[in-house]
């Protein structure tokens, strides 16, 4: 077996457009970590980054399904001696609601240098406008979500 090295040429990096409106999180989620990391391209190579653009829109409308909304908490450390922050689901939508997107993703991605790579090429906004109209994204409709 001899490994696969696709040129750089030859990675080519497309923009897809996903709305969230009523889609659930963590099956959303997934759908686009699969996109960034490339694993919908034949080219696909786990030490590469093969994988394409992601702009979400809507992202104050994805649904948290049973409890999750009151009940699920994100942790966050300051570094400092008691320096632990918890907020839960609902406190993250009011103030950033994109970040629900970008957590729950960040955690689908490998946890290296590449993988913080492929997170730069996700673009996470709250309403329905974004700034990426010029690279002409290509609606895509998520399955199951």
């Amino acid at each position: 077996m001899k490994t696969f090295f696709p040129p750089k040429e030859k990675i080519e990096r497309k923009w897809y457009l996903i709305d969230a409106r009523g889609k659930v999180l963590g099956r959303l989620c997934s759908f686009i970590a699969r996109i960034l990391e490339g694993k919908h391209k034949s080219i696909y190579s786990p030490h590469l980054d093969t994988g394409d653009y992601v702009v979400v829109i809507n992202a104050r409308e994805v649904v948290l399904t049973g409890k999750k909304e009151r009940e699920k908490k994100y942790y966050h450390h300051s570094g400092y001696v008691g320096g632990l922050k918890v907020r839960t689901a609902e406190e993250i939508r009011k103030r950033h609601p994109e970040q629900l997107i970008i957590h729950a993703v960040r955690g689908m991605l490998p946890k290296n240098s590449l993988g913080r790579k492929m997170l730069k090429k996700l673009k996470v906004y709250p309403g329905p406008e974004h700034p990426h109209q010029a690279q002409k994204p290509e609606v895509l409709e998520v399955k199951g979500a």
